[in-house]
């Protein structure tokens, strides 16, 4: 099972701006545990998310290069993608790529068409740099806003972001609203339709609804899946009210209860989870 750590979600919609130091000393505790890939920061716009204007710092002075850990950041447009590929330790790019074309407006202030045609110049900055491409479909699951969705149209939608270079695809339910039988399905749908791409999940929930969404996708085959200590997270662009990340913590003791190997260090995890309580407010 893969875990893809997620700070920069879990950091983002937080108002008060956490120091950089702190946020270093947070992503390095984060890169002893083992985790597959860390979704450490992002190169978008200071004035649409704040709390990230600091990424390029934070990277100078993390202990990736001892780490087996995978560093993604997150772009919304070629802008961002030609600033984050100057960076070697950065082995994913990460494209938000919403299904809504009400949310894409919001997140990104572009269509989806024209966002679509970023996707492509952005993987050819993946392939020129070497590096590759996490596309997430955005309001995967489900919208708000009334915009048209279904589990075909999910399918047809990843068929175009695969067929634009995508090399992972993380179905992310980006309001917490997918329930555990949606994830099944749609999990066990488009991985039938995609058998040769790598598929996970990037899902939202309350605690008490976690296990629940973990079991739902595991049990539809799922090896890839995000979350984020204690919880924290959400899109600020979404909603006014966030639902968190799913709790890592909960998720690696459920994994471990079922004999579900993580390769995870549970001391240095604990450490990080200590590290978490101070870094983010009483939640």
């Amino acid at each position: 099972m893969k875990i893809i750590e997620c700070p920069r979600d879990a950091m983002q919609g937080i108002e008060q701006f956490i120091p950089t130091d702190k946020k270093i000393e947070y992503i390095n505790s984060l890169l002893e545990v083992g985790f597959d890939t860390l979704d450490f920061g992002s190169f978008v716009s200071p004035k649409a998310i704040p709390q990230m204007r600091d990424t390029a710092e934070v990277y100078e002075k993390i202990n990736w290069k001892n780490s087996t850990t995978k560093l993604l950041a997150i772009v919304a447009n070629k802008r961002g993608a030609e600033e984050a590929v100057k960076y070697e330790g950065i082995r994913y790019l990460g494209f938000p790529m919403s299904i809504s074309e009400t949310f894409q407006q919001r997140n990104t202030n572009k269509s989806i068409a024209e966002a679509l045609n970023e996707l492509a110049e952005i993987k050819n900055l993946c392939v020129k740099h070497d590096k590759q491409l996490v596309t997430y479909v955005s309001m995967g699951f489900g919208n708000p806003y009334h915009d048209p969705y279904s589990p075909d149209h999910v399918g047809s939608f990843t068929d175009i972001l695969i067929t634009l270079g995508s090399d992972i695809i993380s179905l992310a339910d980006t309001i917490g609203a997918a329930t555990p039988a949606l994830i099944s399905n749609l999990f066990t749908k488009i991985t039938q339709q995609f058998p040769d791409t790598e598929i996970g999940v990037h899902l939202h929930a309350r605690k008490e609804d976690t296990i629940k969404k973990l079991e739902a996708a595991v049990d539809a085959g799922c090896k890839r899946i995000d979350g984020a200590m204690r919880g924290f997270g959400g899109c600020p662009m979404a909603k006014d009210e966030l639902v968190g990340n799913m709790a890592t913590e909960l998720m690696v003791s459920w994994l471990d209860s079922k004999n579900i190997k993580t390769d995870l260090n549970i001391q240095n995890l604990t450490k990080s989870l200590a590290i978490a309580q101070q870094v983010f407010p009483v939640h």
